[in-house]
């Protein structure tokens, strides 16, 4: 039996050869934990107003402005501008007065479904008195 050396012609080569293949298992548990931070913390960048909106077959908006100011009317009636609960009589001076450098700027009601046709018609009717033109009620997509 012969003993061969490290190379040599009919002995065993024991050379060293790098490593062709990545490990991907640490890249996808990364992926996994971002994922996962991404899907809790998405719907909490929506607005801070919980409000349960109708549904529509109405056509989506499209974000022509930079930042449109959204009011939100609870289902109590509690009305809200952006994540600061209003009162009624001070919501169109606040408007005119966040409003002033740019008078038509949009404006976003978002209405609890629960509420009365009347409530929201009112605080509409008090924009479109007040000259604000460019107003639209949201909804969740219909199905």
């Amino acid at each position: 039996m012969g003993v061969g050396r490290v190379g040599q012609a009919g002995g065993r080569s024991r050379a060293y050869r790098p490593m062709s293949e990545i490990n991907v298992t640490p890249f996808v548990d990364v992926m996994l934990v971002l994922l996962v931070v991404f899907m809790i913390t998405a719907p909490l960048l929506t607005s801070g107003v919980d409000i349960n909106l109708p549904q529509s077959d109405a056509k989506a908006i499209t974000e022509e402005d930079n930042k449109p100011l959204e009011i939100s009317i609870t289902a109590k009636g509690k009305i809200f501008i952006g994540e600061t609960e209003v009162k009624r009589d001070r919501l169109i001076n606040l408007l005119s007065a966040m409003t002033k450098d740019t008078p038509d700027r949009r404006i976003f009601i978002r209405g609890d479904q629960s509420l009365g046709y009347g409530q929201v018609m009112d605080v509409l009717g008090a924009l479109n008195k007040a000259g604000f033109r460019k107003v639209a009620l949201l909804s969740e997509p219909g199905r």
